[in-house]
């Protein structure tokens, strides 16, 4: 089974090396020592922290939607056309672009800086070994 160190897991959580530490030092994830004192968190256990972490981290106000995917962020890039526009929001790690209507983005207020949430359905996906 493959293990992570706290910096590794901090970076797929998406959340700062201290505050993974301050998660494995309340107990909230899993984990041990290895041979040169590093701590490291073991793969089923960081995965189903992550999953436990995305439960927990649902607001009061939820929209329902069937959309499973989303990447709560902030917009970092707004590029209007005269009918089209381009959104860019980081999401933690993750960098997602989206095309929409001009439209859209007005009555969404989207702009840089502005809290955004990308939600992402498809029919196919691809993952990636690292």
């Amino acid at each position: 089974m493959q293990s992570y160190t706290i910096g590794q897991a901090a970076r797929l959580l998406g959340v700062s090396p201290d505050t993974a530490r301050r998660w494995a030092d309340a107990g909230r994830v899993a984990t041990h020592r290895d041979e040169g004192g590093r701590r490291l968190v073991d793969g089923r256990d960081l995965a189903a922290f992550s999953v436990e972490l995305a439960k927990g981290g649902a607001e009061e106000d939820v929209s329902y939607t069937s959309v499973r995917n989303a990447f709560p962020g902030i917009v970092t890039a707004v590029k209007l056309g005269d009918v089209a526009a381009q959104v860019e929001i980081q999401a933690g790690p993750h960098r997602l672009v989206s095309l929409l209507t001009r439209e859209a983005v007005e009555e969404l207020g989207l702009e840089v800086g502005v809290e955004a949430t990308a939600r992402v359905k498809s029919t196919n996906v691809h993952i990636d070994r690292a």
